[in-house]
């Protein structure tokens, strides 16, 4: 079993450094959160500004190297432990065992037959760190007093699980102690593993994430140090960047929402247990069950005895699990390149095409997404594209034509052209964007190929280009399809094709399919001019016994511009610049 385990601070031998004062430490990390803080960068000054935060950061981890807690002997020595805590508190612990995969990390082995859709595991609530538990710890009192605090459930939870690890009696130290010591998200990557990303549509979610962490560690610490409600806190005389990174990419790597006691609100929480299990393609299959409060989990599929158990994550592309989860998806088949487009209000038709938008239910301004099956956009796309393309006269008869409202379903339909002129445009738009977008790349798809035939890589390096490949392979579809599309509508044009004729009934075809929007439809008789449109909020309740947990469903579909971090009224720091650039997931990415 090895060595004891128990909670540990590095203070001696090779790491160790001399003593830093704690005036040296609180300068330095005021340097970091007004660098952190200041407004973004520039266009073409993230890395530049990326570097900045990252030198001032490797300032403050030699200043602190050794002062880091841990856990004595090796992660497998606590497996046993966590499976007879787990046992005890009344999770089901038959059927599986936690299992070394090798390039996997650790899962779920069957360790016997189970039957697709059988429930095979169940936590309760009581095994579960959540935001409530955190507001009962001994991080309460900040937590009662910190607005920023309250108004981050995530940073809430990786704060909980800080004190928690550092406390020996903790009563989740059993799951703590199983956690990884490091991840593989781009928070530990080295500098010239993240520059392998310059250039892909993910980098400026990875220097962003960097970002908003370290501006999250310097405000915390800070707090930390100097409110009175947090004198009684074991961070106080121990909280590394290193503790709050390693905290942060555990959260980020696990969290899931549930709902509360009374079903009426979610929670973040972490699920001992549950989340060593690793992703596959396939369908949601947990759920909280009400009645009995507790996490429940059916079989994927069918396994036999000795295969590995995993689960979906959700609809996410690789870039995602990269960023927020540390692990490439080979077989990903949601996979995704983020595109922003939108309509510039110094067009002369801008207000025309925003009104047809807006009954579309999409707005002016958006990221949308190129796929990486067979059709590369999605309808909510090409509705975007057609109406940024149409001319006046197209418009007025979307606007106020006979079937005006009906026709706006049809936007996302590759039945209903709106005219061949107007898909001769649309898809020469997006070819040449596209084309753009490849040229960005400093390497192209076939050296990115031989380089990962390298046995030499790193793995954080060998991720960073599997992204990168991945990402030029859609994009690489993509400016193939569109230029197929082109050409195909240049040749009904020149051939005088007639248009789809379109019937009221058409609506009906789109019943089944994908192409159908989620139109927000306007009387026209009800908007004024001058009248702004207003969009209604729906808000999430819990009504049902089974509360599906479906990871996906946590997350904004668009990501809002950067606002400034700081009010310029009250000079107070705006509650929205600390939100982590973090998704709410299920994933369970462990490594060894």
């Amino acid at each position: 079993m090895g060595k004891k385990s128990r909670v540990k601070i590095q203070k001696s031998g090779s790491a160790a450094t001399t003593s830093v004062s704690s005036k040296e430490m609180m300068i330095l990390v005021s340097e970091l959160l007004q660098k952190c803080s200041s407004g973004g960068p520039t266009a073409g000054k993230e890395w530049e500004e990326y570097l900045q935060i990252r030198g001032l950061v490797e300032k403050i981890r030699k200043k602190q190297r050794g002062m880091s807690v841990e856990f004595e002997g090796r992660r497998d020595d606590h497996f046993p432990h966590l499976m007879s805590w787990a046992r005890d508190h009344g999770a089901s612990c038959e059927g599986f065992a936690v299992t070394n995969f090798g390039a996997e990390g650790y899962g779920l082995r069957a360790t016997r037959d189970i039957k697709a859709e059988e429930l095979f595991l169940w936590i309760p609530r009581k095994m579960l760190m959540t935001v409530e538990s955190a507001k009962k710890s001994v991080l309460g009192p900040l937590y009662n007093q910190d607005r920023i605090l309250q108004a981050m459930d995530n940073v809430t939870l990786a704060l909980h699980l800080l004190c928690e690890r550092a406390n020996p009696a903790s009563f989740w130290l059993p799951y703590i102690r199983t956690l990884p010591q490091e991840y593989d998200t781009p928070l530990f990557y080295e500098q010239d593993e993240v520059q392998l990303l310059q250039g892909t549509q993910a980098v400026q979610d990875v220097l962003s994430q960097y970002r908003n962490t370290a501006r999250q560690y310097a405000y915390f610490y800070k707090l930390i140090q100097t409110h009175p409600a947090s004198s009684k806190l074991p961070l106080k005389d121990s909280f590394t960047f290193d503790d709050y990174r390693w905290a942060v990419s555990s959260v980020m790597t696990r969290q899931n929402q549930i709902p509360t006691e009374d079903g009426r609100q979610v929670t973040l929480a972490l699920i001992p247990l549950w989340d060593m299990c690793n992703h596959r393609n396939g369908l949601i299959t947990t759920g909280y069950n009400l009645e009995d409060d507790r996490c429940e989990c059916v079989a994927l599929q069918d396994y036999k005895k000795n295969e590995q158990i995993y689960i979906f994550y959700g609809t996410r592309s690789n870039a995602e699990f990269v960023i927020h989860n540390g692990f490439f998806y080979q077989e990903n088949a949601h996979d995704q390149v983020k595109i922003k487009l939108g309509i510039s209000k110094s067009e002369r038709l801008y207000a025309m095409k925003a009104e047809v938008l807006a009954r579309a239910g999409i707005p002016v301004s958006s990221i949308f997404a190129l796929y990486c099956n067979e059709q590369p956009i999605s309808a909510q796309l090409l509705a975007f594209l057609r109406v940024f393309c149409m001319k006046e006269e197209e418009l007025r008869d979307y606007l106020l034509g006979g079937h005006a409202i009906n026709k706006i379903v049809t936007l996302g339909s590759m039945e209903f052209p709106v005219s061949w002129d107007n898909e001769i445009k649309l898809w020469t738009f997006l070819e040449t964007r596209v084309a753009l977008l490849l040229k960005a790349y400093k390497t192209t798809s076939e050296e990115d190929s031989s380089t990962l035939e390298k046995s030499e890589l790193s793995p954080h390096s060998r991720m960073a280009i599997q992204l990168r490949l991945a990402e030029k392979w859609i994009l690489e579809k993509a400016l193939a399809s569109g230029r197929a599309k082109r050409v195909h509508f240049q040749k009904q044009l020149e051939e005088g094709a007639p248009l789809p004729d379109y019937h009221e009934s058409s609506i009906a075809l789109l019943e089944n399919t994908d192409a159908k929007l989620p139109i927000i439809l306007h009387k026209l008789g009800e908007i004024q001019e001058g009248q702004e449109i207003q969009f209604e909020e729906t808000g999430a309740r819990v009504e049902n016994a089974a509360f599906e947990m479906d990871p996906g469903a946590n997350r904004l579909a668009l990501k809002p511009e950067p606002r400034d971090p700081i009010n310029k009224e009250s000079g107070e720091l705006s509650l929205d610049v600390l939100l982590p650039d973090v998704h709410l997931h299920t994933c369970s990415r462990s490594l060894s």
